[in-house]
């Protein structure tokens, strides 16, 4: 127990002996986590659009004003000409035109119709789709103002409600997503190179023929990463509650054995890699190349799994990351317990032990 000990007090004072590694332990998790948090979103606001009124009469210039005073978007440009709508959108800055037809307010009232084209430019679709929903939101309550004296019979009036994120809000989506890449990329990544690093340093003969047997060796490389990652994990948390509010509205004692949890499964595939790999900076292409990719795409962070190709749905299935959203996710927004995310937790052990039992298998081919 003593050679373990001392062993464990070793792999400490090599990570609080590089700067970079404690760089990437600590400055990069809080980094990203801001850099993240605040630059991915799918809302918009501020956003510059032109008006072409052929109108200008008191309708289109109420809708005009609905229009200007919300945070969404900001008039830039008044335009004359349909014309000039291409000139407009290729300068770059105006990603949107209101195209009032002329007679509005006439067509309004005799008619009951008037139209309005909202013009978008579509070179990020996303972003089209969702300024246009945002005008069809502020035009439909515009029409609602104006209709309020006015009774149908038979009147369907379908009501919306957003669980569990009712303002919709995307910090909501990408931070449990970014929490578990920041925590899967650095664990993973730390301790990839921890057995490379002794084999080019030249003191793996040392550990080969120490008294340590694999196991021992494998959770002494583990466990100063996993306090380190904890902190890191606790730090993370913080800055959703405190910068970005994202409510903890489940138990904390449960996120935090779930990421404790999370952080040992990362951190044992990372020495899974380190044993098979030959030098630091193979260990690190293939933890950094080899992760990220299947983690963001194939995780549900961004694209949702259901919408994936079968095949791409079942190779998902192999990412721990995809379990560990659902299980951050259902703490953190619905406020689940641990009976329904048991299965999601069975999963991530199952897969610690595989990869530990791995990774010792590797090591004792090495002893041969």
């Amino acid at each position: 127990m003593k050679r373990f000990i001392g062993f464990v007090k070793k792999e400490f004072f090599h990570i609080f002996r590089d700067k970079r590694s404690l760089f990437i332990l600590f400055g990069m998790p809080v980094a990203q986590i801001m850099l993240f948090g605040f630059a991915i979103t799918n809302e918009i606001n501020n956003v510059d659009i032109a008006i072409l009124d052929r109108s200008q009469d008191t309708s289109t210039k109420e809708i005009i004003s609905k229009i200007s005073e919300s945070k969404y978007f900001s008039i830039l440009q008044i335009v004359k000409e349909e014309a000039e709508i291409e000139d407009v959108f290729k300068k770059g800055k105006v990603k949107a035109v209101l195209y009032f037809e002329k007679d509005f307010s006439k067509k309004l009232v005799k008619e009951h119709t008037a139209k309005v084209q909202i013009v978008t430019d579509a070179t990020d679709p996303n972003v089209a789709n969702t300024i246009s929903n945002y005008i069809n939101s502020i035009l439909s309550n515009y029409q609602q103002e104006q209709n309020r004296a006015i009774t149908l019979e038979y009147q369907i009036l379908p009501q919306s409600r957003m669980a569990y994120n009712p303002e919709l809000k995307s910090v909501y989506m990408f931070v449990p997503g970014v929490m578990t890449v920041i925590l899967m990329l650095v664990s993973a990544m730390m301790t990839s190179i921890s057995i490379t690093r002794e084999k080019e340093l030249g003191t793996m003969e040392i550990l080969l023929v120490s008294p340590l047997n694999p196991f021992q060796v494998i959770i002494g490389k583990v466990f100063p990463y996993i306090f380190l990652s904890i902190i890191n994990a606790a730090a993370i948390v913080l800055l959703s509650i405190f910068v970005f509010h994202v409510p903890v509205n489940g138990s904390l004692v449960l996120l935090g054995l779930e990421s404790v949890l999370f952080i040992v499964t990362s951190l044992a595939l990372g020495i899974l890699i380190s044993t098979i790999s030959a030098t630091q900076q193979t260990a690190m292409m293939i933890s950094l190349m080899g992760l990220m990719l299947p983690v963001i795409l194939l995780s549900g962070f961004i694209f949702p799994i259901s919408s994936m190709p079968l095949p791409l749905q079942l190779i998902s299935n192999i990412v721990p990351a995809k379990w560990f959203i659902i299980i951050v996710k259902g703490i953190m927004l619905k406020g689940v317990g641990i009976h329904f995310v048991w299965k999601e937790t069975l999963v991530l052990f199952g897969m610690t032990l595989l990869f530990i039992g791995l990774s010792v298998k590797k090591y004792k081919i090495r002893l041969e």
